[in-house]
């Protein structure tokens, strides 16, 4: 179970850009671990560009934005061009990871089974949970407010 004040579960994924990314090795950096259910959705593309938007307040207060789905790093590739996201985007498409942080729908729309959750973690420098949020309405997104304070207590 994740928990605010224990470790983050460490993994390896592939981002849009074909690079292994491994959660470890942003040690030094807040991080805003995103999970969304499926790239070119509209609620995932309301809450992504949502992001895109104010990438500014994450660089200033040294958090770096990691967004997992279970969707193919080349599906990634075309949303992440086709949105202009300025952040990471990974391919959880094992659904290893998304299954690990407790974001995984059993059954989703359309008989789908697998897909990620809606979800929002905030980890610390020192690779610590300081915030969790996991939606089952799939519709809703994060309380960026809430996550916008606990960066701000981070600094």
């Amino acid at each position: 179970m994740i928990s605010i004040g224990n470790p983050a579960p460490d993994f390896t994924l592939f981002s849009s850009d074909k690079e292994k990314t491994t959660l470890s090795s942003f040690r030094g950096e807040n991080i805003v671990l995103l999970f969304f259910p499926l790239a070119f959705t509209s609620t995932c593309t309301e809450e992504l560009c949502s992001v895109r938007d104010n990438i500014e307040f994450y660089n200033k207060v040294n958090a770096k934005v990691l967004a997992i789905s279970v969707d193919s790093h080349y599906t990634l590739a075309r949303y992440k061009k086709d949105q202009g996201l300025n952040f990471t985007l990974l391919s959880d498409f094992n659904k290893e990871v998304s299954a690990t942080y407790g974001s995984l729908y059993e059954k989703f729309g359309y008989n789908m089974r697998g897909v990620s959750k809606r979800s929002a973690f905030v980890i610390d420098k020192e690779g610590i949970i300081r915030y969790t949020e996991v939606l089952d309405n799939a519709g809703e997104v994060p309380n960026f407010e809430r996550i916008t304070a606990v960066l701000r207590g981070l600094v």
